[in-house]
């Protein structure tokens, strides 16, 4: 089946559910035993859930994989995952990733002896250097965020496969809809299905997809062990979200690429980081591996923090707000709002300036967008 037709029926038969055409939110914490020893396919809804079935399904046959998880949210995924690893592991990262994710390595994994390497994933030559020391697993986000640098999944999996290392890929500006790593060689996939797999801005959750089942056992092991799984009314409105998500994708491309176009000429504007652009530097990988390029993409501003600042105040559709994929637009500033837990020397390194801002362009007239930044970023 094509994607369009997944996203609405995969995961879900209705026969098996009393003709219910919706997945029914089964809001049960435990399930009827058939005698001593003998359960169901569902005991606890901790290690598993109809609701949650159906949504982890649906992930696995829109990444092209064979099992799906559900978390609480995206932090959770990544947790539950990085607990495979153990004392004295190293993992490549790509050096430009989400600030939650830096935390994470930093504060928590760091004191556990798991080992974050930071590596330009862009330069093969150095992510070669960096995979003579062993590392276990790479960690990958294409596109970057704030920045939209792209990493070439297919040379740097054919590079990690070769010493041994698991490849995973953080999927979420792109969803499957445009961009499915598991193909490209990666063997995990990462989401914040409170973005665009959701679309809605009602929900927090995460998701993870494999290829390998030897992966999955583990993965379901943890999730059930440390309970990081996603309550079903949760994993309900995701997959509500979910039946939309191509028509929504291709509005949020269409309306941030014309965005974009805009920027690019706008005297205010220094420079516009989206991979659609013939201006960006990876524009040609961005074709050969994606599909769309998503609605999320990002600018700097002339004038520095004060005009940024001056800008942000003056608008009245885009939202200011963190997180993105929505139907509605947001804008933030990553240096105080998504990566302020990274430090100022290390926002520097990474590129993340206080002249950045990050957009999520919803799925509002364009025509009103524009005139709101262009309200925004008028010089008096």
């Amino acid at each position: 089946m094509k994607f369009k037709t997944l996203a609405i029926h995969a995961g879900y038969d209705p026969k098996e559910h009393f003709g219910a055409v919706m997945t029914p939110i089964y809001q049960t914490s435990t399930f009827a035993f058939h005698g001593p020893g003998e359960h169901g396919p569902f005991d606890y809804s901790r290690s598993g859930n109809p609701t949650r079935k159906a949504l982890e399904s649906c992930l696995a046959a829109l990444e092209g994989g064979t099992a799906g998880f559900a978390f609480a949210t995206g932090m959770a995924a990544e947790t539950t995952l990085l607990m495979m690893f153990e004392a004295g592991d190293t993992i490549v990262v790509h050096e430009d990733l989400y600030g939650g994710t830096y935390r994470l390595f930093e504060s928590v994994l760091a004191n556990k002896r798991i080992h974050a390497h930071y590596v330009d994933l862009r330069n093969l030559a150095k992510f070669a250097e960096a995979l003579a020391a062993a590392p276990k697993a790479v960690w990958v986000e294409s596109p970057t965020n704030p920045l939209m640098n792209l990493v070439d999944i297919r040379a740097v999996s054919d590079l990690a496969h070769r010493r041994g290392a698991l490849v995973i890929c953080d999927n979420t500006f792109l969803s499957p809809y445009f961009q499915q790593p598991l193909e490209l060689g990666a063997d995990i996939v990462v989401h914040s299905t409170t973005k665009y797999i959701n679309g809605h801005s009602d929900v927090v959750g995460g998701g993870l997809v494999v290829k390998d089942p030897g992966l999955a056992e583990r993965i379901y092991f943890l999730q059930n062990a440390m309970g990081t799984c996603a309550g079903p009314q949760d994993c309900f409105l995701v997959l509500r979200g979910i039946k939309t998500l191509a028509v929504r994708m291709e509005e949020h491309n269409r309306n941030a690429l014309e965005i974009a176009r805009w920027l690019e000429k706008h005297p205010q504007v220094s420079a516009v980081l989206h991979p659609g652009l013939e201006s960006h530097p990876q524009h040609m990988l961005a074709l050969r591996q994606a599909q769309g390029f998503g609605g999320t993409f990002s600018f700097r501003v002339r004038g520095g923090e004060d005009a940024v600042k001056r800008a942000l105040s003056r608008l009245r559709v885009f939202t200011l707000a963190e997180s993105l994929g929505g139907v509605e637009s947001l804008i933030e500033h990553p240096c105080t709002m998504s990566h302020a837990s990274v430090p100022p020397d290390v926002q520097a390194k990474m590129g993340i300036t206080p002249d950045l801002i990050r957009v999520s362009v919803g799925l509002e007239d364009v025509g009103d967008l524009i005139a709101d930044l262009d309200a925004a970023l008028a010089s008096k």
